[in-house]
């Protein structure tokens, strides 16, 4: 996204900030890396949908390796067991 011109980046920030709030909805305040990541591998394609009614007009934040992998990783960071790069034992 840091990459994005400059024109596009409030659409990406705003469907990134809205994956994030439903990754909250569908995991909750405490998950683990392992949870994160199942939710990451039974697909995208609700972050595709999600994207196209946040931003409408702004195709180009709909593409999930984008948006979706983005908010993944932001969301990632709040896991339990994630520690700066590396997943601590519980």
């Amino acid at each position: 996204m840091a990459g994005a011109p400059p024109d596009q980046r409030r659409a990406l920030e705003n469907v990134v900030t809205a994956i994030e709030a439903e990754l909250r909805r569908r995991l909750g305040g405490t998950f683990t890396t392992d949870e994160l990541a199942e939710l990451y591998g039974r697909g995208t394609d609700w972050c595709t949908d999600l994207a196209a009614t946040v931003a409408p007009d702004a195709p180009w934040a709909w593409d999930a390796r984008t948006v979706a992998d983005a908010a993944f990783l932001r969301y990632l960071r709040d896991a339990r067991d994630y520690a700066g790069g590396r997943r601590t034992e519980p």
